[in-house]
């Protein structure tokens, strides 16, 4: 039997360790380690933020995870030596014949002066949770959505909590005594999608959301509790919710898997310049966004080269890097852009208009992923 261990069970992580329980049940044993007990969606942790869902409801526990060749193991990674193929965590030593790193992105809200000491990020359950037991006693005053690094999970996602923001203080009663800003790196919402873009934009202007494209903040004074960007504005506020800088885990900068602060990988394959020692999901510098979906398509195309492989047989076409992503847009409704962008010469991208039907189909979406990776 070869022994594969996956480092990391978020969407590429539990994924793969799916496909390989269906397709190498009699091939490998596979060893899943994360460091926490559950797994949530990042688009649940919007819910919680808002009070829609308590932290436990949008939990799923590892320990459901019933396959019969895939073993979880709840540690902490310690090292990884990428030429041996060993990983040491807190608790035990383990030896891969193939080792797959699917750590994701490491937030790091101390990367921008002034945000743990003045602000608050949204980007993790325990700080989805924090904010949600702020936001009932905020009922007047700036309210500031700001992505602080260039580089940061699921684009949509600042864009969403500034529509949501709205939705939740006009329910409570208190918009019109609350002016929310939104501040981005990017030029646009999903540079990808110029109708997407241009239907976010349309939505924040509706609801009197400033926008404030291709800027960044690089610090708070928290004392004074003002915002300073790059381009010598400034913005006072009086509730700052960031997205903190992404780094890749120090672990795996320590293992020398990285260049320029990512893992570099072939993006036909995922493999890494380390013979058997592969990578998915948030933590490569393969040519497509950070995002859920596009780990879980990642995953997908690992599985098929695997395969291949260990059974032999022609390898698989490359990722496409075709995926679909849920827009929350208030109101009860979700939008979609579906996205191909490594198929063609360029990126392409078909826009779906918010609306319920939508916003059910994000709910199966779900729904399946938690069935088919924890059997619930």
């Amino acid at each position: 039997m070869t022994a594969l261990v996956i480092l990391g069970a978020g969407f590429g992580g539990l994924e793969l360790s799916a496909r390989l329980a269906e397709d190498l049940v009699d091939e490998v044993e596979v060893t899943l380690i994360d460091r926490s007990d559950s797994f949530v969606f990042g688009f649940a942790k919007l819910d919680v933020m808002f009070g829609h869902r308590s932290p436990d409801d949008v939990r799923l526990y590892y320990r459901d995870v019933a396959k019969p060749n895939v073993q979880f193991r709840q540690e902490t990674v310690r090292s990884i030596d990428p030429q041996a193929r060993q990983v040491v965590t807190d608790r035990a030593t383990y030896d891969a014949d193939i080792l797959v790193v699917a750590l994701g992105a490491d937030l790091d809200p101390y990367a921008t002066p002034g945000l743990v000491e003045g602000g608050h990020e949204f980007y993790s359950p325990e700080g989805a949770e924090r904010i949600a037991e702020l936001l009932p006693s905020f009922e007047a005053g700036v309210a500031v959505i700001g992505v602080l690094g260039p580089v940061f999970k699921c684009p949509p996602a600042p864009n969403e909590a500034a529509l949501m923001l709205h939705d939740h203080l006009t329910a409570r009663g208190v918009r019109d005594a609350v002016t929310i800003h939104l501040i981005n790196p990017l030029e646009s919402p999903i540079p990808v999608s110029e109708e997407t873009s241009a239907a976010i934009v349309s939505l924040l202007a509706e609801r009197g959301i400033e926008h404030w494209p291709s800027a960044h903040v690089q610090r708070l004074d928290p004392a004074a509790k003002v915002a300073h960007l790059a381009d010598g504005r400034s913005l006072p506020y009086d509730l700052f919710l960031g997205v903190p800088v992404h780094r890749a885990p120090a672990v795996v900068v320590d293992a020398g898997l990285t260049e320029d602060g990512w893992i570099p990988v072939d993006p036909a394959t995922f493999a890494t310049r380390f013979p058997g020692v592969y990578a998915v999901g948030d933590v490569t510098s393969a040519p497509v966004p950070r995002a859920g979906t596009i780990a879980e398509g990642e995953a997908a195309t690992l599985a098929d080269v695997l395969v291949a492989t260990l059974k032999g047989g022609s390898q698989p076409p490359p990722y496409s890097g075709a995926t679909i992503c849920y827009i929350e847009t208030g109101g009860g409704t979700v939008a979609k852009v579906d996205v191909d962008f490594l198929s063609g010469a360029r990126p392409t991208a078909l826009f779906t208009a918010p609306s319920a039907e939508v916003a059910e189909e994000k709910r199966r979406f779900g729904e399946v992923r938690a069935r088919r990776w924890f059997g619930g």
